[in-house]
């Protein structure tokens, strides 16, 4: 019995190792093409990391292949769909200044709170993706101060093709200091975007799904908002596009 033991053991070493080989392997190939096929690639690692991870499960796998699957998927759906690692972002403060036709903000993005969404963010400001962009919805409730920018079609649409997760740094108890920045997002953890919104004071928001990452703070510029709220809404409204066209001119983070 010691015996058999001992073999299923090394059969499950070396299956092990033989997973760990493959992928390492595709990884390399991966690497290799060219970036045209990198929606491909991401497809079939996926279609990799599930077959390993039939093969794993029924080979008793140890937690830290398991987690090393948890790693491989998550690192391919993010180059699927360009989502920057939040590697680039964590540990670090990001402060620049954010800038609407109708005044100047400064701003602070704290990667230590909200790696995954800083560094997106880092990413879409550096690449200009934001710049001209509307902020096409403002709230204004006794509850609810906030200013919403950064959509695709500029009426709130979400991009299909870039979409990530998870929710970081939401307040337990909904509330939303005056000046947060925070990412938008749909009805799941994993539908974030480029949108995002700004608190013109402070604001509790109902936390279905988990709340909204937190990613920053203005940290000068905040009564430009206020004059956007105080000249109210469309069709006098509590919730809708603004009176006062804002528009994003440039995003700066350093």
């Amino acid at each position: 019995m010691p015996t058999k033991r001992i073999d299923r053991e090394t059969r499950r070493r070396i299956a092990r190792m033989e997973a760990r080989r493959v992928l390492a392997a595709a990884q390399v190939r991966r690497r290799r093409r060219d970036n045209l096929f990198a929606g491909l690639a991401g497809v079939l690692a996926l279609v990799l990391a599930v077959a390993l991870q039939a093969f794993w499960f029924s080979n008793d796998p140890a937690p830290d292949d398991l987690a090393l699957i948890r790693d491989q998927q998550e690192r391919d759906a993010r180059t699927a769909a360009g989502v920057p690692d939040p590697d680039t972002a964590r540990g670090r403060v990001f402060t620049g200044t954010l800038d609407l036709n109708v005044g100047e903000l400064g701003v602070e993005l704290d990667g230590n709170a909200a790696p995954q969404a800083v560094a997106v963010f880092k990413q879409l400001a550096d690449d200009g993706t934001l710049a001209g962009r509307s902020c096409h919805r403002l709230t204004a409730t006794p509850d609810m101060g906030v200013l919403q920018c950064g959509s695709e079609d500029g009426k709130g649409g979400g991009d299909p093709d870039f979409q990530w997760g998870p929710i970081e740094n939401a307040p337990a108890d909904g509330v939303y200091p005056a000046g947060t920045i925070a990412v938008a997002r749909g009805g799941t953890p994993d539908s974030h975007g480029t949108q995002f919104f700004i608190t013109y004071k402070e604001s509790r928001i109902t936390q279905d799904g988990g709340g909204y990452t937190i990613m920053g703070k203005v940290t000068s510029g905040l009564d430009v908002l206020e004059s956007v709220a105080a000249g109210g809404i469309e069709a006098d409204q509590q919730d809708g596009r603004p009176k006062t066209a804002v528009a994003i001119d440039s995003f700066t983070l350093n």
